[in-house]
């Protein structure tokens, strides 16, 4: 009798919950789209709205037009300000141009900036803990020039002079690793012992709860896909928290990325999504996966989330009178 073909063994897939859109991002989409729906395009927005090109492609096509400098905005036009914020300086220069602005600054970031303009009033040298480059940390600075220096690593803080080591505060990028963020604290307390912290962790709920999400996967999972934008800095910590967790993590943008060979000598694959990725490029990764043999499939839950920010005032008229859009 002819060998029966072999059958590929069955794999499973475990999705993390939460996983994709935070509500900063649900809200700045929802004013883009909105705003294209009460005014028409062209609707230019500073910068990608998120980091991901799926949705950045998707408002495109609606008309919206994405720009990096504020003069390349004609004078007079509607100009949205992305999630990640903007310094005063950007500010004023639309402003000068006689732009009209629509601010879809995620507000977890206004708190960031909030407090860091408390804090250089009251005369304190502020510690930035980001990543140099990435526009909130950009927009962040901006903020208090003077006041605010930039702290990246750990090694960072041994560089740091200020005018006056009891005058110091702390402010933090909204995207970063948790653990990374604990280790830059601790130094910094350890040379500043009276350093300043913000009332409330400045990391944003979704990334820490997506992070935790990661780990509960790598303590299951030996192989964990990471849908996101390489420039987004949430979805890239995903992946170093896979790997710092013990697990082999790959960064996707889609389905189509997924190389079968990934999954070789892999008994559990676990997917999950960076907080700019649509829900349905997770559908789509997990139906690829299907395809590959992965064909149990179950939710890991290890956070409920509920947040929602309602939408700028003069917009909800466009809504409906409703506080909230169509993608929270």
């Amino acid at each position: 009798m002819p060998d029966s073909p072999q059958r590929t063994p069955e794999k499973a897939l475990i999705v993390a919950s939460p996983r994709g859109f935070c509500a900063g991002v649900s809200y700045a989409i929802d004013i883009v789209e909105l705003v294209l729906d009460r005014y028409g395009p062209p609707v230019y927005v500073r910068h990608e709205i998120v980091h991901n090109r799926h949705v950045v492609e998707h408002l495109r096509s609606r008309g919206a037009i994405f720009v990096d400098e504020i003069d390349e905005v004609p004078e007079g036009s509607l100009l949205i300000f992305s999630a990640h914020g903007v310094s005063p300086a950007v500010r004023a220069q639309a402003g000068a141009r006689q732009l009209r602005v629509i601010d879809a600054t995620c507000p977890l970031v206004t708190k960031v900036h909030v407090e860091a303009l408390r804090f250089a009033k009251e005369g304190y040298d502020i510690l930035l803990i980001g990543h140099r480059g990435h526009v909130e940390v950009e927009g962040t600075l901006g903020h208090a020039p003077d006041s605010m220096q930039l702290v990246e690593v750990v090694d960072d803080v041994e560089r740091v002079t200020v005018d006056n080591p009891d005058r110091v505060a702390v402010v933090t990028q909204t995207t970063l690793s948790v653990d990374d963020t604990r280790d830059i604290v601790a130094a910094i307390r350890k040379r500043f012992p009276n350093v300043h912290l913000p009332r409330k962790d400045d990391i944003c709920y979704a990334t820490g709860n997506r992070q935790g999400a990661v780990k509960g996967l790598a303590a299951e999972c030996s192989l964990i896909l990471v849908i996101g934008s390489p420039t987004s800095s949430n979805a890239n910590r995903l992946v170093e928290v896979a790997r710092n967790s013990g697990a082999e993590a790959k960064l996707i943008e889609c389905a189509d990325d997924v190389d079968p060979s990934w999954l070789d000598d892999h008994e559990s694959i676990g997917l999950t999504a960076g907080a700019s990725t649509p829900e349905t490029l997770v559908q789509e990764t997990a139906a690829r996966l299907g395809t590959l043999g992965c064909t149990r499939v179950r939710e890991m839950v290890t956070a409920e989330e509920n947040v929602i920010f309602p939408l700028p005032r003069g917009l909800r008229e466009a809504n409906g009178g409703q506080a909230t859009g169509k993608t929270s």
